[in-house]
């Protein structure tokens, strides 16, 4: 596309919208049709999710810790200290834990993705792909598309359970709470309602993250400069959408498992 992603004019931004709309199209329905491929797919999965789990894992931990103190700082102030392990749960399941799995998400296999398959588009090896009659839109997009709705759900409950650890490990050195007392806590108010939604609309982030990403690298041009401009468009558009799509999951959450 001409001018470039970042200097598009209003025409521009409908034809790119309506031009990832198709692909999106185009990549859910590849995924309905067999063959499936499972080899790939699981190669992917360990790449998306294995290989990010020690972000995860430390960014879930970090994010426990901090958001645990400033729950303390908040709820000392009413004498109910009490509440902050179900507090932190509630924050982490419902929202915080989502959220910021699927932004980190976006930031590191997004990025990858974007480079990649830009790196193939500019060297002809998707054009080779296709020579030797293999359906390079089924074993490029479709696999890391897949790979990335698949890993999102487990990613985001690794985050969560690190995240309340993080909190525990917080709590302890502050009032010296034992883990069994934390644990019960914790999950005393947390119901099917706040863990199931929250964390299956990480399926729809993977897809957006997987989409996005695949479709900025596979139609990448202008040789190196574009696989560059390709990785990081990956992650600002992927976070964009992800954003924007979490506002409307939330409220359609909302509306049709309203809060007792």
């Amino acid at each position: 596309m001409e001018g470039g992603y970042w200097k598009m004019n209003i025409p521009q931004m409908f034809a790119w919208a309506g031009n990832l709309a198709v692909f999106s199209a185009k990549v859910f329905r590849e995924a309905l049709r067999p063959p499936l491929e499972v080899a790939e797919i699981a190669r992917q999965v360990f790449e998306i999710g294995f290989r990010s789990l020690l972000l995860i894992t430390t960014a879930g931990f970090a994010v426990g810790a901090v958001l645990s103190m400033h729950t303390r700082a908040s709820l000392e102030r009413f004498g109910a200290e009490a509440l902050i392990p179900s507090g932190l749960a509630l924050a982490l399941f419902k929202e915080t834990g989502p959220l910021v799995t699927g932004l980190l998400t976006a930031g590191r296999v997004g990025a990858g993705i974007g480079a990649e398959l830009g790196a193939m588009r500019v060297s002809e090896q998707i054009d080779a792909l296709e020579s030797l009659a293999v359906d390079s839109f089924k074993y490029l997009v479709v696999t890391r598309v897949a790979a990335c709705v698949l890993a999102m759900p487990i990613l985001t409950t690794i985050m969560n359970f690190t995240g309340i650890f993080g909190g525990f490990v917080a709590e302890t050195v502050i009032s010296g709470m034992s883990f069994q007392l934390y644990w019960d806590r914790a999950f005393s108010l947390i119901a099917f309602t706040d863990y199931v939604p929250s964390t299956l609309k990480t399926c729809v982030f993977g897809f957006i993250i997987g989409t996005v990403s695949s479709f900025l690298g596979y139609n990448t041009t202008g040789g190196t400069e574009g696989v560059g401009q390709a990785s990081t468009r990956s992650v600002v558009y992927s976070s964009i959408l992800l954003i924007v799509t979490n506002v409307v999951l939330v409220k359609a959450i909302f509306f049709f498992l309203p809060a007792e």
